[in-house]
């Protein structure tokens, strides 16, 4: 079952891109994401608010880093990815997206000073020409002239925003359970992207509300967020999170798939060298640890 699930929550975010792109000039990007975690955050409130209330002390003293984890997470990763997608494929943001492993190590690496091997640092460097590539469609002297896709740098900047993330995630307050933790951020980041939406609504076309623009919501709201939640926290108690990490790397096989059969996407080469280097960067740099781990733990 734990296999299922896991499989299952990366279907939904991938399909959570391919959404994203197809609803782009129908809901506009931050709109999109206040509406996606409005609804979420309606759904699981009659189970968040006594655990709000029990923990309320706990969430007042450590409010400042919920909130940065808060701003990073809900409020900036999935905008930035929606805004991105109104200028790039879906192909390209779940393609990016595979690269997020890489970058948390460039991080802890560079700026927590943790111990990386060569052989690590060999799979950043593959990893990250691979997104180059993906950036610059395949001519990379694209990038000395700065002439490259707009939609790609947003896409980058949310993958950058949730491998801070996960990084800080390290310091999140000890005392508050999973559940409770998501409700929270959920909440702040639903207020932080309030003006934003608010300025949006006023210079943006109106929304034209059609059963596709409906379901889309409920959708992003439920699949994605609250399911994809509740199904990653069983599959990582299952098989235990080494295991289940490398589920992720399935995202840019669903984001292809679901691309080109719903989207009309072409795969082209720089798609595929891209992903090449990435997968290759991702299996020197994290893929090869793990598995050891996981033969030695058997």
């Amino acid at each position: 079952m734990a296999y299922l699930l896991l499989t299952l929550t990366t279907l939904f975010w991938a399909g959570n891109f391919v959404l994203g792109r197809a609803m782009h000039l129908v809901l506009p990007p931050v709109t999109m994401a206040q509406m996606r975690w409005t609804l979420a955050l309606l759904i699981i409130l009659p189970f968040l608010l006594p655990r709000l209330i029990a923990n309320w002390s706990l969430i007042k003293k450590h409010w400042k880093i919920l909130l940065l984890l808060s701003v990073l997470s809900v409020a900036s990763f999935n905008t930035l990815i929606y805004i991105g997608l109104t200028g790039t494929t879906a192909m390209n943001a779940t393609l990016m997206q595979s690269a997020i492993p890489i970058i948390i190590l460039l991080i802890t690496g560079l700026l927590l000073k943790e111990t990386v091997s060569l052989r690590q640092w060999t799979g950043v460097a593959s990893s990250l020409m691979g997104v180059l590539i993906l950036i610059s469609q395949g001519d990379l002297a694209q990038l000395l002239t700065l002439e490259f896709n707009r939609g790609d740098l947003w896409v980058l900047a949310g993958v950058l925003c949730w491998a801070s993330y996960s990084v800080i995630l390290r310091w999140r307050p000890q005392g508050l359970d999973g559940f409770t933790f998501f409700g929270v951020t959920v909440a702040i980041g639903i207020l932080a992207l309030l003006p934003f939406s608010l300025w949006e609504l006023q210079s943006a076309e109106p929304i034209e509300w059609r059963l596709s623009s409906v379901a889309t919501v409920v959708y992003m709201a439920v699949c994605p967020s609250i399911l994809a939640y509740l199904f990653w926290n069983r599959g990582v108690a299952e098989l235990g999170a080494a295991k289940a990490g490398l589920f992720i790397h399935l995202m840019p096989l669903f984001g292809i798939l679901l691309s080109s059969l719903f989207l009309g996407e072409q795969i082209h080469s720089f798609h595929i060298t891209g992903m090449i280097l990435i997968f290759i960067g991702i299996y020197l740099a994290v893929v090869a640890d793990v598995m050891k781990r996981i033969l030695k733990a058997s």
